[in-house]
């Protein structure tokens, strides 16, 4: 059973979708930025992480930050103190930032993020924690519960 929120099994129908190299555009990517009301974009060279959030986001009916910023997304939902499955994760970066989901944790406790224009694809890459600017999650969706936090186990009886 998958406890994926809608929002990251959404994102995960799109693994592999990538740039066109040259002239041509994917119009997958072209159909994410109007998804977010950003139909003015034409191409799929312009960074493109908010808008996949966005696009998966509003695909399972919940209204995204409608911006093509990733550091949007600091404002958007609400903040959680931890990662867990899904959680919108906002990386900074020199001379912006990025955003994901929150997809699991790698054996060297890096956040391993489900994201748009990573590698110029729709991929599941690696990040250290020591990028994120924040973790948010929709204000209309019940809280995660906690023993999901991506890379704790939960505690066992007898542990302090």
């Amino acid at each position: 059973m998958s406890i994926d929120p809608l929002w990251l099994a959404e994102a995960r129908r799109y693994l592999g979708v990538r740039e066109i190299p040259g002239v041509n555009h994917h119009p997958l990517i072209l159909a994410m930025w109007k998804a977010i009301k950003r139909g003015g974009i034409r191409d799929d060279e312009t960074p493109w992480c908010a808008a996949f959030v966005g696009f998966c986001l509003e695909n399972v009916g919940i209204v995204s930050s409608r911006f093509e910023s990733a550091r949007s997304y600091l404002e958007w939902g609400r903040p959680l103190d931890k990662p867990v499955p899904g959680c919108i994760t906002v990386l900074g970066r020199t001379g912006g930032g990025h955003v994901a989901f929150g997809a699991g944790v790698d054996r060297h406790g890096d956040l391993l993020l489900l994201g748009g224009n990573q590698g110029n694809s729709v991929s599941i890459a690696a990040f250290p924690r020591s990028r994120v600017l924040g973790y948010r999650w929709p204000l209309a969706v019940p809280l995660p519960d906690h023993d999901l936090v991506m890379g704790e186990a939960p505690a066992t009886v007898g542990e302090a």
